[in-house]
């Protein structure tokens, strides 16, 4: 699939990255098998994983508005997709874009054909209720591949990422455009640590919370990035979400 066919802005388009069959978790690890209970794998209708997400509600998934590419189900409560069976796949009853994808506001909620049950495999993250702290220590995960074009992994991975100031990301991307607003930056540049391809849709979460949506990253560099990564700002799009929420009581 083309997570960017539709483009955050045309003058970004021939930068970004463009394919999101794989994903590639930079200098991470495994996930422990009790953590990151709240983690999603989005995919279509052969079973393939196309992106993150991560739950919200018993009945909502929050992922990248770019993923929406054939998607079918999730699938929950597990951090090995080799494991995949009827119990952990929940079909999409529908979804909801913020807007059209080239606005920028690369959010979407997944509602699910029913509200799974909540224990000690599957669980909900809390969203934030302000904007970010610089200091705050946060994390990315995601399935997929060990390196830039190689086999992919079945094994959720995971990499602790350090926030960028906003301003300092703008100036580093500039020569290539501006930024889509509401965004957050955290991982790539020069720190070697980050997501790839196929990560879209993750969250990006900080002190517990799930701060930021994967978005995009800079034309495949990955192993070994030139620019900061970019996330959705999930604070920014919080009336929206729970506009929606609240109607599906």
């Amino acid at each position: 699939m083309h997570p960017l066919h539709t483009c955050l802005l045309f003058h970004l388009l021939a930068y970004l990255g463009q394919n999101a069959d794989g994903s590639e978790i930079i200098n991470g690890e495994l996930a422990p098998e009790n953590s990151m209970l709240y983690m999603a794998s989005v995919q279509d209708n052969k079973g393939h994983h196309v992106c993150g997400g991560f739950l919200i509600r018993e009945d909502f998934v929050l992922t990248a508005a770019h993923c929406d590419d054939g998607i079918t189900h999730v699938v929950l409560g597990t951090h090995d997709l080799k494991s995949v069976n009827d119990d952990n796949k929940i079909s999409i009853e529908t979804h909801y874009h913020k807007s059209l994808v080239g606005s920028g506001n690369d959010i979407m909620l997944l509602k699910l054909s029913k509200k799974v049950s909540l224990n000690g495999r599957v669980q909900t993250i809390p969203l934030p209720t302000s904007g970010m702290n610089q200091q705050d220590d946060c994390q990315v995960a995601g399935w997929g591949y060990i390196k830039t074009g190689g086999p992919a992994v079945d094994d959720l991975r995971v990499v602790d990422v350090s926030i960028i100031n906003l301003e300092d990301c703008k100036e580093q991307w500039s020569h290539l455009g501006d930024l889509p607003a509401n965004v957050i930056c955290a991982g790539g540049d020069e720190t070697g640590k980050g997501f790839c391809q196929g990560d879209s849709g993750g969250p990006l979460v900080c002190n517990g919370k799930a701060v930021g949506v994967v978005s995009f990253n800079n034309n495949y560099i990955c192993k070994y990035p030139d620019l900061p990564n970019v996330y959705t700002d999930v604070s920014k799009y919080l009336p929206w979400i729970n506009d929606i929420l609240q109607g599906y009581k």
